[in-house]
């Protein structure tokens, strides 16, 4: 009987297209087993109906995944107005429908008053946790759970195709924003309802849809083609500025202890020994010292 190969440590960032059906923890799972890691997670979940980029942190990458899950998104949402459904996308059933009549610019103007800062009601069926159950948990034995709004901000929102009553959207977005609510209260707002038909995620920060690889793509490559396709850890942290330590300060900040440095303000950075080897993120404080604040594992 062949015996189960050891989890490796392995560490750095891979960006999966996800595909339909997949749940984002099924797609984590998936990629981890495909790498044999012993650690990974993701960086902010998209529905099964949803597909796109879900870049996956493995190994050390998952201690500043924060990173991402704070960061803005683009998706490409496909609206179906004048239809509505229990569910807001098209896996629910019809609640009403109505004829789309559009005037001129009466779409561009709708889309212009979502704006900015704006408030959602999360929908029920969300992975939103209510004492201790995901909200669609509730939705499907059919209780209704009270949500508060919460504030979310759409930075832009770019029309790019009509067709009869299929409209074509991409959204630039905050963290925490849902494309489905969005696309019911726009059918609001025309006054025929609405639907989100379809979903892709095609930016996270810095991260695109082009760079990253389908599942499939990855099961094809041997183990060290697989490898080459890790972005290194730091590239969570592109927006960071970042400084050299000496081998003196190294060795104090693995012990915790705060080293000398004068900052203008106190912005977290990336530390870096002088082989160029990434070993975590540093926080200065007005005072002239920087202090550890999280760091990977096995300093040299």
């Amino acid at each position: 009987m062949q015996k189960k190969s050891l989890k490796r440590e392995i560490d750095g960032v891979f960006l999966l297209n996800k595909p339909l059906g997949f749940s984002s923890n099924q797609a984590l799972k998936k990629i981890q087993w495909l790498f044999n890691a012993k650690k990974a997670g993701h960086t902010g979940t998209l529905d099964p109906m949803a597909s796109g980029l879900l870049p996956i942190c493995i190994g050390e990458a998952t201690k500043f995944s924060n990173r991402l899950l704070e960061a803005n998104k683009t998706y490409i949402a496909t609206v179906q107005l004048g239809l509505t459904t229990t569910t807001g996308d098209q896996e629910g059933e019809v609640l009403s429908q109505k004829e789309v009549v559009l005037k001129s610019n009466q779409l561009q103007e709708t889309l212009q008053k979502f704006i900015g800062d704006i408030t959602q009601i999360p929908p029920m069926f969300s992975a939103l946790k209510f004492e201790g159950k995901p909200l669609y948990e509730y939705a499907r034995q059919g209780i209704e759970i009270e949500r508060k709004p919460r504030p979310v901000t759409i930075y832009d929102i770019k029309l790019n195709k009509i067709e009869e009553s299929i409209v074509i959207l991409e959204v630039i977005c905050s963290k925490g924003t849902y494309i489905r609510t969005l696309a019911e209260d726009i059918g609001h707002a025309l006054g025929c309802g609405a639907h989100l038909k379809g979903l892709e995620r095609t930016q996270t920060g810095n991260f695109q849809l082009p760079d990253a690889l389908t599942i499939e793509a990855l099961e094809a490559m041997s183990m060290a083609s697989r490898e080459k396709t890790l972005l290194p850890v730091d590239a969570l942290l592109e927006g960071l500025s970042s400084i050299e330590l000496t081998v003196t300060e190294i060795e104090a900040i693995k012990k915790g202890q705060a080293i000398d440095f004068i900052s203008e303000n106190d912005n977290e950075l990336r530390l870096y020994g002088a082989s160029g080897q990434f070993l975590g993120v540093g926080q200065p404080d007005l005072q002239g010292h920087l202090f550890p604040k999280r760091l990977i594992a096995n300093i040299l």
